[in-house]
């Protein structure tokens, strides 16, 4: 299991999916996860967070559901904070064999959310906001995490898709030995590096 953490607009998505489908594993993003349980659009667009127990359960349910069907996983986004890095560091460490900060200037997230044009991502207050929340719980999740003896790399997300994905997989086999590149993905057919934005 891998986390990836970065701000908004870093490419963690873009990069989680890029991994889940070179290695076979299964993509968990906590903000995906919350906008499929629904109901929390309102918080969300404030540039506030869901309470943590309730991020818990809706995590751990993902993960127990792509554990049952043999995947390993790439976590996006998750934990978001301390409570919640603490819940990982006490009941999942010995599943985790890294995270992975990717690290992307604001200016250029800015530009980059702008393009994105999602609802939560036209209020430049909003998005200082939820950098500033990343930035304050980041420094509070590391080290629970290296208390556990889990590797940390910080990763240059500049640069082409496909450029930043090829720095990834060297973390990636660094942290977990057994991460294997697929040739073919689930429908049996070749994998391209190209995802695009």
């Amino acid at each position: 299991m891998i986390i990836l953490f970065g701000l908004a607009g870093s490419g963690k998505g873009t990069q989680g999916k890029a991994l889940s489908e070179l290695f076979g594993w299964r993509w968990l993003s906590v903000g995906e996860a919350i906008r499929q349980t629904g109901g929390y659009e309102e918080i969300i667009n404030k540039g506030n967070l869901i309470p943590d127990e309730e991020v818990i359960e809706i995590m751990n349910k993902q993960i127990a559901k792509a554990e049952a069907e043999g995947f390993d996983l790439i976590l996006d986004g998750y934990p978001r904070d301390k409570k919640q890095a603490e819940y990982i560091a006490e009941n999942m460490a010995e599943k985790i064999d890294g995270a992975i900060i990717l690290e992307v200037p604001k200016e250029e997230l800015f530009e980059r959310l702008a393009l994105r044009g999602r609802d939560d991502d036209k209020d430049k207050k909003s998005i200082e906001r939820r950098f500033e929340i990343f930035e304050q719980n980041i420094d509070s999740i590391l080290p629970l995490l290296e208390a556990k003896n889990i590797p940390i790399e910080r990763v240059d997300g500049v640069g082409a898709v496909e450029e930043v994905t090829d720095r990834l997989i060297e973390v990636v086999k660094r942290m977990n030995p057994n991460a294997v590149e697929q040739t073919s993905d689930v429908n049996g057919e070749e994998i391209e590096k190209s995802y695009g934005e």
